[in-house]
């Protein structure tokens, strides 16, 4: 058993208390507790790339103005007019002045009052520093802008350890968006997060993929922070492969075929996790390999063919040390509302959002980031795909949509202890309330009887 795993052994299995999920007084008391106190995702650096761009950031009540003020600068203001408190901007656009529709009073891009009409109606009561659009602390990490409304809070990068640094190494920063979507979901914020930051779902939820074998997991907390990947096979699976060209399969099976059917699988089924080069490399593993090759043999080609012809194209992938990569594992939960799934060249990401004070109501946004060659970055927008159908979202999230309504109708009987989480595969989940409950100052885990 190796180092990760023994680091999960011992916990003690625990009860989480369900008013995090179904009280409306919990939801409320987050708008206080919770989102003003800590960093979190407000874009993609790559959404405002020029001066005068800006993003509008949603958090319950609040509203943040997220805008390039130079080409080496990015900051945040509270989207309200300081007059009579109308919001400025919605969405995202591109602006010179910040301009208030009601009675046209502006400010510049640096928050600095710019025009107040018939402002000697005041006399002197009006001042640079009282007409000043509210700041809110802005810093910048992994090509996501992040936001804080506590102007004392801890450095961002202080915050984000150990995400921050083991990750760096997958430069996340030179991603780009592939698709991006979103919808509002019958469910807590966290229902809907919770459904991605463990992989011991992933037989039941997903049972096309046990094909090629199941497997247990490892889960870690850090920080605020958890992160989990791939422990064990169950019964006959066998790994193939080794580190970047791991891939999932049965013992017996021909890991040139098991290799190609999975990535196929993966791209058709949920459109992430591997990209067009991997899936074409992929298809002609049978031609170009013998059918004696050793399985981590296969997987070495894959991954070195690949990145060969990616870099042909101008797509250079990143250098990571292979104990590095697996310590890192498949799956990070960014505290408090984001999940990270790293690749070398690309990563599967969600965010999830309160709708308004409604516990039963978030937002839930998906995308892809991928590596391109400079210049050949797609052109994206936020697609808002209302249905979680598998036509609007492929197969694999389609799934995982279908659990998160019925958890959180769940949640609320009268025969329900509270959420089990696996000491060892789901610890994510059990440590995510911890330091819920360090905000909150209710909700604890409990040890499980």
């Amino acid at each position: 058993m190796n180092d990760v795993s023994m680091k999960t052994l011992g916990r003690t299995p625990m009860i989480i208390p369900v008013e995090a999920y179904v009280s409306s007084d919990y939801a409320r008391a987050e708008g206080e507790k919770l989102w003003p106190k800590v960093w979190q995702v407000a874009c993609r650096i790559e959404e405002i790339p020029k001066v005068g761009d800006y993003v509008t950031y949603d958090i319950l009540d609040e509203s943040i103005i997220v805008v390039r003020t130079s080409a080496d600068r990015i900051q945040a203001f509270y989207n309200v007019c300081q007059h009579r408190g109308r919001r400025l901007t919605e969405g995202c656009g591109h602006t010179a002045q910040f301009h208030c529709r009601f009675h046209g009073w502006r400010w510049n891009l640096n928050g600095e009052s710019a025009f107040v009409l018939d402002g000697e109606d005041w006399g002197d009561t009006l001042t640079p520093e009282n007409l000043r659009l509210g700041e809110v602390k802005c810093d910048s990490w992994g090509g996501w802008v992040f936001i804080n409304m506590d102007p004392d809070c801890e450095p961002l990068l202080d915050f984000l350890k150990p995400a921050s640094p083991m990750l760096d190494p997958f430069e996340l920063d030179r991603m780009r968006f592939r698709w991006r979507q979103w919808l509002h979901f019958p469910c807590n914020w966290k229902t809907a997060l919770e459904a991605f930051n463990e992989s011991y779902h992933l037989d039941a939820t997903h049972p096309q993929r046990t094909k090629w074998g199941t497997y247990k997991n490892w889960s870690r907390a850090e920080g605020k922070h958890a992160w989990h990947g791939m422990l064990s096979p169950r019964g006959g699976a066998a790994k193939v492969g080794s580190g970047f060209g791991q891939v999932r399969a049965q013992a017996g099976q021909d890991p040139r075929i098991t290799a190609m059917e999975q990535i196929v699988s993966i791209y058709e089924t949920v459109n992430a996790t591997t990209t067009q080069t991997i899936v074409d490399v992929a298809k002609r593993l049978v031609d170009d390999l013998p059918a004696d090759t050793a399985p981590q043999d296969v997987g070495a080609y894959l991954m070195s063919t690949a990145e060969r012809e990616d870099a042909a194209r101008g797509v250079v992938w990143p250098r990571i040390d292979p104990a590095h990569y697996a310590a890192c594992g498949h799956d990070w939960h960014i505290f408090p509302n984001t999940v990270v799934l790293p690749g070398r060249t690309f990563a599967l990401c969600y965010r999830a959002r309160p709708n308004g004070y409604d516990p039963n109501s978030c937002i839930f946004e998906v995308y892809v980031l991928e590596r391109f060659a400079e210049g050949q970055e797609p052109k994206t927008e936020w697609v808002f795909a209302p249905e979680p159908t598998e036509e609007k979202w492929r197969l694999i999230l389609s799934q995982d949509f279908l659990n998160m309504p019925q958890v959180q109708k769940g949640m609320k009987s009268r025969g329900f202890r509270g959420p089990r989480p696996s000491p060892l595969q789901e610890h994510a989940i059990t440590h995510f309330h911890a330091t819920l409950a360090e905000y909150m100052g209710t909700g604890a885990p409990r040890p499980a009887k």
